[in-house]
């Protein structure tokens, strides 16, 4: 009878394997519209057959077939292809975020002609200029307070805007941070529930998709890639760091850091160590914050600090059409009150560092004089100390000109006296201060005798602002500036003094009397040919040249970042079509599975039908 019921069992596994794919062709369609769900198939095999002793095999050679078996059901999957649309996913999130914040730059900088900080500032230059003609005017003192306050309101308004996007990119970055440490623990916990799903002898089809997708939507944030040490094992690493390996996931945190921004950093939360990623939106988003608009507001300090210095170097040498002299045009806030820069960096207690702008030489030079003198001076640079070395045919022009070619963070030029000055530019990391000096040394005696601006030479004459009083250092009767707070744009702004009495704008110098003489305007003609200076601390160029180079440099990054996108969406897009071509569901083919597996599964019920009724007439007719 063994061989009489066997027919029906064979039924039942055709019945049982058609089911099994109908149901898994309307699971396909069920997801057709789902994220990341990858169609699937049954993989049928036949049953393993059965060997009869009894059976003749020289008259009736081969075994007994048992019908169909349902193996395994299978997704459709190229791991190969999902391996490049993660490696590629992550530049283009990486150019789509540059973009986008670009185009919120480029906002800020197409400002309308007639209130620009260009045209301000050409208004300003300009009643300088008028003033010159008419320095016993009320009225065109007047107009320099008011083209004055003009010009300080639209430089903070620049600023606001550039420190806005800034914050904007800081709580982007915030938002993404948690973003990532939420996918890394979704795929650990997908780890687990694949492993244990396996362990049972299953196959998480939908498990390994959704694990698929998470690691896709990280690779959009960071630059990652995928590895698997075993079945068990599925790791995702950044940067050579694993940061998910099976159920274990690794977090990002945020830590406060002490510089101009007030931004965080990034650190691996389990070690404390910086965390680096050199793409996705996370990655993009740090670089924008950090280098980006960290540049912008930068380059409009660094405009802010020289041209407020450079118009007080003449202002306060003048005098007014009240007698009144020494005044600042601009005032802008010392980083610290202490006289000598003195500030506790540390936050100990104690006086640590000196925050010093600016050194102006006692001795008057010659740009075309030879030094006859050779050395080496040593200034602080962005990631070290950098050394200029000036020999005795050199000219002073030629020494000034080496120390403005080189990388240091420190500029050199002569003032109207003709006295060398130093000053410190912006910082490039982000550890250090914005326009503090903070190492200026000479083996011979540039700095020291000839130029007046360092005491002694050698290491033990160095400056190092490392220390408290470190302008002990510094030559007798040079003069010395304090650091400005940080981010001068955004609190420069006329003196008090003038805007309560325009009379008080300097517009000629002093003679005997203590008086300018009538007429005087040579003060006001030196301010109104700032404009074509070439004393840019950090790039030695006009002001012109300066509203020129930003409005080109955003405008050039903002049109590479769109380039970028468009051609990595071209990339993706193929990659994308290519895997739904491969991986995605379609209707129409589905619905002609369904129709194939359910004629099999009518045939196979009447194939049970049939048996059923043989094995009635065997037992019920025949009285077997």
């Amino acid at each position: 009878m063994g061989s009489t019921f066997s027919g029906i069992e064979l039924g039942k596994r055709s019945i049982m394997a058609n089911t099994d794919a109908i149901t898994t062709a309307g699971h396909n369609i069920s997801n057709a519209n789902t994220e990341g769900y990858s169609r699937q198939r049954v993989q049928i095999k036949e049953f393993d057959p059965l060997y009869k002793p009894d059976l003749e095999r020289l008259e009736r050679p081969g075994l007994i077939g048992q019908g169909v078996d349902v193996q395994s059901i299978n997704r459709i999957r190229d791991e190969l292809l999902d391996e490049r649309i993660v490696a590629q996913s992550n530049q283009e999130s990486y150019w789509d975020t540059r973009s986008k914040y670009y185009t919120m730059i480029e906002q800020i900088y197409n400002e309308p002609d007639d209130i620009s900080v260009r045209s301000n500032m050409d208004k300003f230059w300009e009643a300088w200029q008028e003033l010159s003609i008419n320095p016993e005017s009320k009225a065109a003192r007047q107009a320099v307070v008011t083209r004055a306050e003009t010009l300080t309101d639209s430089i903070k308004q620049r600023w606001e805007a550039l420190a806005g996007v800034g914050n904007l990119i800081d709580g982007d970055i915030e938002a993404t941070v948690k973003q990532v440490n939420s996918y890394a623990r979704q795929i650990a916990d997908c780890n687990a529930e694949i492993v244990r799903s396996r362990a049972m002898g299953d196959n998480p089809n939908d498990l390994l998709d959704r694990r698929d997708l998470l690691v896709e939507k990280r690779s959009k944030l960071i630059n990652i890639s995928t590895g698997q040490r075993d079945s068990d094992e599925f790791m995702v690493h950044v940067g050579g760091r694993v940061i998910v390996q099976g159920s274990i996931s690794r977090e990002i945190d945020l830590v406060p850091r002490f510089d101009d921004t007030g931004y965080s950093k990034l650190v691996w939360k389990d070690t404390g160590n910086d965390a680096v990623f050199n793409g996705g939106s996370l990655g993009a988003l740090v670089e924008l914050r950090d280098v980006d608009v960290r540049n912008e507001i930068q380059t409009l300090n660094t405009m802010t600090m020289n041209f407020a210095d450079l118009v007080n170097d003449v202002h306060r040498n003048a005098v007014g059409a009240n007698k009144v002299t020494g005044l600042d045009f601009f005032v802008q806030h010392p980083f610290v009150e202490n006289a000598n820069g003195n500030f506790d960096r540390n936050g100990d207690g104690d006086l640590d560092t000196s925050y010093v702008f600016r050194f102006t030489g006692t001795n008057q030079l010659d740009k075309q004089q030879q030094v006859g003198i050779e050395g080496v001076m040593t200034f602080s640079g962005s990631t070290g100390n950098v050394q200029v070395p000036y020999f005795h045919t050199d000219t002073v022009e030629t020494v000034i000109a080496r120390i403005n070619d080189s990388t240091s963070e420190v500029k050199a030029y002569l003032d109207k006296n003709n006295h060398l000055v130093l000053k410190a530019t912006t910082a490039q990391s982000v550890d250090n201060p914005d326009f503090v000096i903070r190492h200026v040394e000479d083996s011979g005696y540039f700095l020291a005798g000839y130029s007046g601006v360092l005491a002694a030479t050698g290491a033990e004459g160095a400056y190092d602002f490392a220390q408290a009083d470190a302008v002990n250092a510094l030559a007798a009767g040079s003069q010395f500036s304090v650091s400005p707070v940080y981010n001068p744009s955004a609190y420069i702004e006329v003196n008090q003094a003038l805007r309560n009495d325009v009379m008080s704008v300097a517009a000629g110098y002093m003679d005997a009397a203590g008086t300018a003489p009538t007429g005087d305007g040579r003060a006001a003609v030196e301010i109104a040919a700032i404009r074509n200076t070439s004393v840019m601390v950090g790039g030695m160029k006009t002001f012109d040249d300066y509203f020129a180079d930003t409005v080109t440099n955003v405008g050039l990054k903002g049109e590479q970042a769109e380039t970028n996108l468009l051609s990595q969406n071209a990339i993706m897009d193929d990659l994308r079509n290519l895997r739904d071509s491969i991986s995605g569901v379609n209707i129409d083919e589905e619905l002609a599975e369904i129709m194939k597996f359910q004629h099999g599964y009518n045939a196979a019920a009447k194939f049970i039908t049939v048996w059923d009724s043989l094995i009635d007439t065997v037992i019920n007719r025949l009285g077997v």
